[in-house]
């Protein structure tokens, strides 16, 4: 995510023209962000979370969040 805002800003520098964001639509999608989080908690079983819990212990640095989000954004 960090490498998408990188980007935007060298967009919005070489082309002079940042885009505005319309605040009713920011507002929706904070409202929804902030329930979804909670609903997939709600959902989710005993032995999902277990087994999410597990993954996260095994953490090591940067190159476990990589294993586990299987993305390369470092």
């Amino acid at each position: 995510m960090v490498v998408n805002v990188i980007a935007k800003n060298i967009v919005d520098k070489a082309t002079g023209t940042p885009l505005e964001k319309n605040p009713a639509a920011v507002a929706l999608g904070r409202s929804g962000g902030l329930k979804g989080g909670k609903a997939r908690a709600e959902k989710l079983t005993a032995k999902k979370r277990k087994e999410i819990a597990k993954k996260l212990l095994k953490l090591d640095g940067r190159k476990s969040l990589k294993k586990l989000f299987d993305v390369n954004m470092f």
